[in-house]
């Protein structure tokens, strides 16, 4: 995908691990939405991928959220620089800033761009420690969406998810779980899940696959950037994180009660779904989740 290079300008920018952020421009919450937590868990530590989601959510509720890494004067350009990982992540974050903003602006929605804020093997954020075993992860108490580039080797090299606009597919899905957050969708998920605890994983699922067509529609408002085999670049690594696909590379039974984020066929699905229409309000996942 040919994306522009990032305007620092236009970007809120941060380390999470000790080091400093630059938080320019524009302003700044569903439990950390995580792309990927369930596939380090099972894939590296053999854990039960949905027992792993299931702890940092029930932390995530029960907690207080921690006080997110203050800012310094350190330049933006330095941390989105620090590698070809951290460029790509930083010119995919300018360019979904600028797409989902005039969307609100023109719903009259208030709106506040996230932080991308980086680490290295360990650090901290506004719902607790920061862990290279969590995968790229959304965290609502502070707007922030964190990234140890370093996964991105395990994307390639584990899961066979190669490419540029698989990397992109990343950060614009945990940038969707923003969007659901400045909606209001995720208190209102949070609710319904506290009311029918029965339905929690499903609504989950729900949660999970909107962040994929979101994700989606990111990349299908600006399908002029789009290069061939994007598209395919980004079904395969959708395909590769579904909880069925997880699981049975994890040598354990598939346990569709203990879905959190979907299969391999709805997450493919619904990106699809967001590119091919480029459209909003075709990510209504919670009344269609075939």
């Amino acid at each position: 995908m040919r994306l522009k290079r990032f305007n620092p300008a236009n970007i809120r920018v941060g380390r999470a691990d000790g080091g400093g952020s630059r938080i320019p421009g524009g302003g700044g919450t569903v439990g950390c939405g995580t792309l990927v937590i369930v596939l380090i868990g099972a894939l590296v530590f053999g854990v039960d991928p949905g027992q792993m989601l299931g702890t940092l959510e029930n932390v995530q509720q029960q907690q207080s959220p921690s006080a997110a890494p203050q800012a310094t004067s350190t330049d933006a350009t330095a941390l989105c620089t620090e590698n070809a990982y951290s460029l790509e992540a930083c010119n995919a974050l300018d360019s979904l800033n600028s797409t989902w903003e005039p969307l609100f602006r023109q719903a009259s929605i208030s709106f506040e761009q996230p932080v991308l804020r980086f680490y290295n093997g360990t650090g901290q954020s506004g719902c607790g420690a920061a862990q290279s075993a969590m995968g790229p992860f959304y965290c609502p108490a502070d707007q922030g969406i964190y990234i140890d580039t370093s996964f991105y080797d395990q994307l390639d090299k584990q899961l066979g998810a190669k490419g540029d606009f698989a990397r992109y597919y990343v950060v614009a899905h945990e940038y969707g779980h923003h969007i659901q957050h400045l909606l209001g969708l995720d208190s209102q998920v949070r609710s319904a899940q506290q009311k029918s605890p029965s339905q929690a994983n499903a609504l989950q699922v729900r949660m999970e696959l909107q962040a994929d067509c979101y994700a989606g529609v990111w990349a299908g408002k600006n399908r002029n950037l789009i290069d061939p085999g994007d598209m395919e670049e980004g079904l395969t690594a959708a395909s590769a994180i579904g909880d069925d696909t997880l699981m049975k590379n994890a040598g354990r039974r598939v346990t569709p009660e203990s879905f959190t984020h979907g299969t391999s066929a709805q997450r493919m699905k619904w990106l699809k779904t967001g590119i091919d229409t480029g459209n909003e309000d075709a990510c209504d996942t919670f009344s269609d989740m075939s």
